[in-house]
């Protein structure tokens, strides 16, 4: 906005050319869309506005026009581009937010190609009378510092504009479900609310185990009295390797991880 209210206010579009017989460089016309100025080497600087819009010519009008539409619309998008804004707490937390961004950027949008048009439109009309023979010298033009000012701000108002469209979209699809899903086990197999795990992916401490082991193993000696050491050991290591009587066997790592 900055830049194309420069741009449109300052006269530095044409600037005069001091090649062939024109070399004097005491004195420099400028014109823009509003005035026309003259500087000379001693330090003064002269400028006269226009007397009469409509004894201009119609390239001239339709600039202004043009520019002075597009520095509105710059002021109006950056007000509604604010309200749209994440950073803002203006209607936090509802769908219309997105879309009064995606409004902002629709307006950035149409404020850099109005403006693109008659930089493009003066700097192209310079240039195709700097290579006409026909012009005199003294009448031709090179291009000022206000269209490059220009240029530079009709893009980066667009650029300001397509990012916001992008985003606005973004955050639709988003909004209706577009984004990242997890399934019910995530992060943990138990559920993302916490709740119990299953029997196979229930932690069990090391020391219980070995002591649950250790009582399980003096029960079964204290009942059979009448057996021998090694029919006495024969359950217990049948209890190791059946996965149903043996805690150890039912941990599972890749579950707790």
């Amino acid at each position: 906005m900055l830049g194309t209210l420069v741009s449109t206010l300052l006269p530095y579009w044409r600037m005069s050319a001091h090649i062939g017989s024109n070399i004097v460089t005491a004195v420099t016309n400028m014109k823009g869309l509003w005035m026309e100025c003259v500087y000379q080497s001693t330090g003064a600087f002269q400028c006269e506005t226009y007397n009469s819009m409509l004894a201009l010519s119609s390239d001239l009008q339709a600039s202004r026009a043009l520019m002075v539409v597009s520095v509105v619309l710059s002021i109006l998008a950056i007000a509604i581009s604010t309200v749209g804004m994440q950073c803002t707490v203006c209607m936090e937390g509802t769908a219309v937010k997105s879309r009064v961004a995606g409004t902002g950027g629709c307006l950035f949008l149409t404020a850099g190609f109005l403006a693109l048009i008659p930089v493009s439109w003066t700097t192209h009309e310079v240039v195709h009378n700097f290579y006409q023979p026909a012009v005199p010298s003294s009448m031709k033009y090179e291009l000022g510092e206000c269209l490059y000012v220009g240029l530079a701000a009709a893009m980066l108002s667009m650029l300001g504009g397509g990012l916001l469209c992008v985003s606005c979209c973004e955050m639709q699809d988003r909004g209706h479900g577009g984004g990242r899903r997890h399934g019910a086990g995530y992060p943990y197999p138990g559920g993302p609310t916490g709740g119990a795990r299953n029997s196979s992916h229930t932690y069990r401490s090391p020391t219980l185990q070995m002591a649950a082991s250790a009582a399980a193993k003096a029960t079964t000696l204290a009942r059979s009295h009448t057996s021998t050491t090694t029919q006495s050991s024969s359950p217990a290591q049948g209890a190791k390797n059946n996965p149903r009587h043996n805690p150890v066997a039912g941990y599972d790592v890749t579950g707790y991880v």
